[in-house]
């Protein structure tokens, strides 16, 4: 019965995958230029100097606020799509995956190789729709090391997602959240 059951199902079907409706905001040309500004300066570990990636990001459109550091091999998919405030750090083996807009507040932290993923796919469809969601930081979040912020999540004011955990959801301001997916552990009570 398990066996008939499977095969009466549909099926992936990626030849008929269709991503034209997406415009990630700027022409073929912009898109390819940013590619090997950030291959170049930005994810190359070989470059430490934040004040000339920030300049870079805000020459292709981000939004950069002040006191902004950016160490090396951090990947940011499309400047035109982000806003940093200020005093923000951004650690080493960061991804920015932003397919639409991630807005990071003031005095946030993205430790080693967190994630910020706003596109999935839909796996109910059988042609594996894209789904894009923005993403937002409020003010002194703090986002652990190997830690993922899934599309669609807004991570509230000073609210902690610890090292390697996934925030399918919105996290509440002030508390501190763990595991895969995150669930609130305690309170996060700053002296």
């Amino acid at each position: 019965m398990d066996e008939v059951l499977l095969h009466s199902r549909r099926r992936t079907d990626l030849s008929v995958y269709d991503n034209r409706w997406y415009h990630p905001g700027a022409s073929g040309p912009r898109r390819m230029l940013w590619y090997f500004v950030n291959a170049l300066f930005l994810i190359n570990p070989l470059n430490p100097v934040s004040s000339l990636k920030v300049s870079l990001l805000r020459l292709f459109g981000a939004k950069v606020g002040r006191g902004v550091t950016i160490k090396p091999n951090v990947n940011i998919k499309y400047p035109w799509l982000l806003q940093v405030g200020d005093h923000v750090w951004i650690g080493e083996g960061v991804w920015i995956d932003n397919l639409t807009l991630v807005t990071i507040g003031d005095h946030v932290c993205l430790s080693q190789g967190a994630l910020l993923l706003t596109g999935n796919h839909n796996y109910k469809k059988s042609t594996f729709d894209l789904i894009t969601g923005p993403i937002t930081l409020e003010d002194g979040v703090w986002i652990g090391a190997r830690s993922v912020v899934c599309p669609g999540v807004r991570c509230g004011s000073h609210s902690v997602l610890a090292v390697g955990s996934v925030a399918a959801k919105d996290l509440k301001p002030y508390f501190i959240y763990q595991g895969n997916p995150a669930a609130a552990v305690r309170e996060r009570i700053i002296t």
